[in-house]
């Protein structure tokens, strides 16, 4: 009979105070190929537009077109590992909710302090709806504005900011994941210094929930037809059973194909005890012969 695992060890951490840091996860190599396929977008993309968003504060998006090492971050094993401790036994499927690159600015103020899970209307405090990880691609520092987490925040949530107590910040290195629960409040902190912070924000959420970044409209079929099947579902090519997320009837993944039919058969998805028991009721339902 195995151990526990070092997988296990982060786990217990996610849950025990909302929030880890796995030090030297990827290679800081492959993040600063990253970095340099990301230059042009950052370069032309604009900074933010509101108080939460903020002023000195660029987001890019769609980071599956831009570069291919973000699906390694994306399909980074541990990660996926611990994602799917969290949230598979509320879901059918686990779906990418965002892939977003983030540029602090010298002179950006703290973030309002948040949990990412309130973008969504449901009940909260029976499950987790979300996972989110971010990668460094500069050094996180207190200085420029490292992530600052409430832990324990996921278990026991502030009425309003005046209640938060002292924040953990996510000071790092690149090649490091800070990881956090979707329930767990957080936010970017300050930039003092005259050099702008860097991190790749990647989140996981619950597959019969609508996602943070429109999968289909970021990836369309002709993009995620270069992608593996794994990122591909993903990016939201495949169904949720009981049948949410089709096209025509059929599992979105049939827009992969190039050749796919414009008109294709209906076709159940149904979890496997909702399969016996429709089918048992469609067999009572049937004429004798």
């Amino acid at each position: 009979m195995s151990g526990p695992t070092k997988t296990d060890r982060w786990l217990q951490l996610l849950q025990r105070d909302g929030y880890c840091i796995i030090p030297d996860l990827v290679s800081p190599m492959s993040l600063q190929r990253l970095e340099k396929d990301l230059e042009p977008a950052f370069e032309q993309t604009r900074p933010g537009r509101g108080d939460f968003y903020g002023y000195r504060t660029k987001r890019v998006g769609a980071l599956l077109r831009r570069s291919s090492i973000a699906a390694e971050l994306v399909l980074n094993p541990t990660i996926r590992a611990l994602v799917d401790a969290i949230l598979k036994p509320h879901c059918d499927t686990i779906q990418l909710n965002a892939a977003q690159a983030i540029e602090v600015q010298p002179g950006e103020i703290e973030q309002f302090p948040h949990s990412d899970q309130d973008m969504w209307a449901g009940i909260k405090g029976v499950h987790e709806y979300l996972v989110n990880v971010m990668w460094p691609l500069t050094g996180f520092t207190t200085a420029n504005g490292a992530t600052r987490i409430y832990p324990g925040t996921h278990i026991d949530p502030p009425h309003s900011p005046e209640d938060l107590g002292e924040p953990a910040v996510a000071e790092c290195a690149p090649g490091a994941a800070i990881c956090f629960l979707g329930s767990t409040v957080h936010g970017a902190g300050a930039n003092t210094t005259r050099a702008a912070r860097r991190g790749v924000l990647v989140g996981y959420s619950l597959g019969w929930l609508k996602p943070y970044e429109n999968l289909w409209l970021a990836y369309p079929p002709e993009v995620a037809r270069t992608f593996s099947r794994d990122l591909a579902e993903l990016a939201g090519y495949v169904q949720h059973r009981p049948n949410l997320g089709n096209v025509g009837g059929q599992c979105p993944s049939l827009l992969l194909d190039e050749d796919a039919t414009d008109y294709p058969r209906a076709t159940d998805a149904l979890r496997p005890d909702q399969a016996d028991a429709v089918r048992a009721f469609a067999r009572s339902r049937k004429p004798l012969e």
